[in-house]
């Protein structure tokens, strides 16, 4: 059996990429809530803040260290899988990666140690203003990751000879047409990910009655913002598919299934896309809605699949699913938070045990939606590396074989699933132990032991309100 290396390559790409965008799409927003926590202690003296802030500071530490641990190995894959690539577009990503470790990680690692272990030991001040820079930190570090995504995305500011890219103007390559949506859009998924989240553990606490106060103020003050966040989001979207109309017709072809041409276009809520036929096995639309979105009249044009040859169309089945489950999630979102505020009005916010059950599975969904999102990126670029230039055909190892990508594939896959174990673990434990039920004027120590025993089967989303009571 013949191994395609490119394929391999690029499947081992896709799972250390999808395994690490989880860790800093959530640590992202927590950086800035945890800023926000510290500055709410700062101005009012109120312990309660103090609390959340530390408890979740314990969370973003270990979640910030499974992510570091997880994308170092991607560097490595530029080299090792993807040479040639590397060498024609060095002169650009080179410097672009550097910048974000000189700007962004450095940052982040100087002032997270004051903010793990200077509580008590410097001022508030100091201590607020290390939180800050962290957060600071993950936003120079989003900046930079996409800016050299998106160049591979619509590329700009660069000629290409030699099989070498040689940047013309810096300004254009960094802000390339797709960067600033494709920059909102995933700062904006980073926030509602981490509302979702707090949102979710909060919810949690509340069913079984843990620092009641404490948690109220943390549910109300993700839901406000995801209220606001997640329908801002859907309009960013749109103005996210307008762009990739403009710049990757094709990628949007395949994103709503259309493989042909055609004006008064529907919106396909439900197909199966037949590559091989190129055409739809089933479809199931709503008239006229795909070209009111994409070009905001009712008969506008939206361009056809069939628009590229066969060899430079994207997986059109993976792409048209992936981004559906995306934008199902986003509604579901909305709803969600629309439901907290109708709750919020009846006075039932804190006591609708249905709707805080829903927030704890909630905490999940922004994380598939933004590997549904991920997904249809990248997947819709294909075959091309750098879009319309260079294909992963022409960007990938020339020595490197099918055998050497699968066994590597193999490596990481059981590497990261030790590191997912163990990381989920320690996770589990410092949420199960947040917030527990002491003098509320009196912080926990940072590595205090529990003086309760730990289940090794249970987890903090039991629904027996006994349970995680000190």
């Amino acid at each position: 059996m013949d191994l395609d290396p490119i394929l391999l390559s690029r499947l081992q790409f896709a799972f250390v990429v999808s395994f690490h965008a989880i860790f800093p799409v959530f640590t992202i927003g927590l950086a800035s809530y945890i800023t926000v926590l510290q500055a709410l202690f700062f101005k009012t003296g109120n312990p309660a803040w103090d609390r959340l802030a530390l408890l979740w500071t314990k969370v973003f530490a270990v979640v910030f260290g499974m992510g570091v641990v997880s994308g170092i190995v991607m560097s490595f894959q530029f080299g090792t899988n993807w040479s040639n690539f590397s060498q024609a577009s060095a002169n650009f990503i080179g410097p672009l990666l550097a910048y974000e470790v000189i700007t962004a990680f450095f940052l982040e690692a100087a002032f997270l140690g004051v903010l793990l272990f200077g509580r008590g030991r410097v001022s508030p001040g100091v201590h607020l203003f290390a939180a800050a820079m962290v957060a600071l930190g993950t936003l120079i570090s989003t900046f930079w990751i996409l800016a050299a995504n998106s160049w591979m995305h619509t590329p700009a500011g660069v000629d290409f000879a030699a099989g070498s890219f040689r940047v013309t103007s810096w300004l254009e390559a960094i802000f390339n047409p797709s960067f600033p949506y494709r920059l909102a859009h995933m700062a904006m998924a980073s926030f509602i990910t981490g509302g979702f989240v707090v949102a979710g553990v909060s919810a949690w606490y509340l069913l079984i009655g843990r620092d009641v106060d404490a948690n109220r103020k943390a549910l109300s003050m993700c839901l406000w913002m995801l209220l606001v966040l997640t329908p801002l989001q859907a309009l960013v979207g749109d103005f996210h598919g307008l762009n990739t109309l403009e710049y990757q017709p094709t990628k949007l072809a395949a994103m709503e299934g259309n493989w042909e041409t055609q004006e008064a276009a529907p919106f396909l809520v439900m197909a199966w896309p037949d590559q091989a036929a190129q055409q739809n096995r089933f479809e199931l639309g709503i008239p006229y809605v795909a070209s009111l979105i994409l070009t905001h009249e009712l008969h506008g044009e939206v361009p056809g699949i069939l628009e590229a040859p066969p060899e430079e169309q994207p997986p059109v089945a993976l792409v048209f699913w992936s981004f559906r489950v995306m934008v199902g999630l986003g509604f579901l979102m909305i709803a969600v938070a629309l439901i907290g505020l109708y709750l919020r009005r009846g006075g039932k916010l804190y006591v609708a045990r249905r709707y805080l059950q829903i927030l704890r599975l909630m905490s999940v969904a922004p994380f598939i939606a933004v590997l549904a999102g991920w997904i249809t990126t990248e997947s819709g670029r294909a075959p091309w590396l750098v879009y319309g230039i260079m294909t992963h055909a022409e960007g990938v190892t020339p020595s490197l074989t099918g055998g050497m990508a699968l066994f590597t594939l193999i490596g990481y896959i059981l590497v990261y699933a030790i590191i997912f174990y163990a990381g989920t673990y320690y996770l589990t434990r410092v949420i199960r132990y947040g917030l527990l039920p002491k003098d509320e004027d009196k912080l926990i120590d940072d590595f205090e032991t529990p003086k309760r025993p730990f289940s090794a089967t249970s987890t903090p989303f039991d629904d027996n309100p006994a349970k995680g009571e000190g």
